[in-house]
């Protein structure tokens, strides 16, 4: 996501592999960070997913980021990559369960939270290679 908000923003090329119809599960990473101190509780060898509890396509993303950046993205569609999975989604039932985990940040408030820190950071972040 930041590469699409920082693209957008500098008016850069926005490169899609596929159709950006294949669809990813998206969790803010101050929920994967508590649900990885919670993982740190004395519950054996688990495996816990802590990601993707909100699905949403590639292309609704970069709506998204347009919306809230009030600018259109230069979309550039390439081939779908042979590795890329069409949809990528966890599920987060026993973490939820056994850790007591659940998201607090939904996608739309984590999406505005990275393109305010994103303009509130502009004069550095457009610097970093995102390609």
């Amino acid at each position: 996501m930041f590469r699409f908000c920082q693209w957008i923003a500098e008016g850069r090329p926005v490169v899609i592999n596929g159709s950006g119809e294949q669809s990813r599960g998206f969790t803010y990473v101050d929920d994967i960070a508590a649900g990885t101190l919670l993982a740190l509780k004395n519950v054996g060898y688990e495996v816990f997913n802590l990601g993707g509890h909100e699905v949403m396509t590639i292309n609704a993303v970069i709506e998204l980021i347009e919306q809230l950046l009030g600018k259109k993205a230069n979309r550039v569609y390439a081939p779908f990559h042979p590795a890329d999975v069409f949809s990528n989604v966890a599920d987060v039932s026993k973490a939820q369960t056994m850790l007591g985990w659940q998201p607090r940040v939904g996608l739309q408030e984590g999406v505005q939270n990275l393109v305010s820190w994103y303009l509130s950071n502009r004069s550095w972040a457009k610097e970093i290679i995102t390609d």
